[in-house]
């Protein structure tokens, strides 16, 4: 007699999280990474520290669409291998909630992106736990 494995509530949990995290951490970079030239949501320029500024080229609007194409790529990095692309996500929300937090200002949205960098860092678990032994 043959047996197939049936998931588990805690497995069939875990892919449900997973695939939440995914497309969010795959539609939200796009769309917030393509509204930088859109500009439709908010003034992205008014969110950048003045040191920020500084060391980048150009001026805030060119500095926001350096940032929209960075979004845009993680985004699709999530979408390809969402165990790398959390990480890429996470590391990319640090560097706002840095930005955020030296300016003296919107530590509301710094919170918020601290608990969208633990989110992101989920999914690269949750990924890493749904690879094949031999690609750990």
């Amino acid at each position: 007699m043959v047996t197939t494995a049936t998931p588990t509530g805690t497995d069939v949990g875990a892919d449900r999280a997973f695939l939440l995290l995914r497309t969010v951490f795959t539609i939200a970079p796009i769309a917030f990474g393509l509204d930088k030239f859109a500009e439709l949501l908010t003034d992205w320029e008014q969110y950048l520290a003045p040191w920020v500024n500084d060391i980048v080229p150009g001026d805030a609007h060119d500095a926001m669409l350096i940032v929209g194409v960075i979004e845009i790529v993680a985004g699709v990095v999530v979408a390809v291998a969402p165990r790398y692309g959390g990480l890429l996500v996470a590391a990319w929300l640090g560097g706002i909630i840095l930005n955020l937090v030296t300016m003296g200002e919107f530590y509301d949205i710094a919170l918020r992106d601290f608990g969208l960098l633990v989110a992101a860092l989920a999914l690269s678990l949750l990924a890493a736990s749904r690879a094949p032994r031999t690609a750990r």
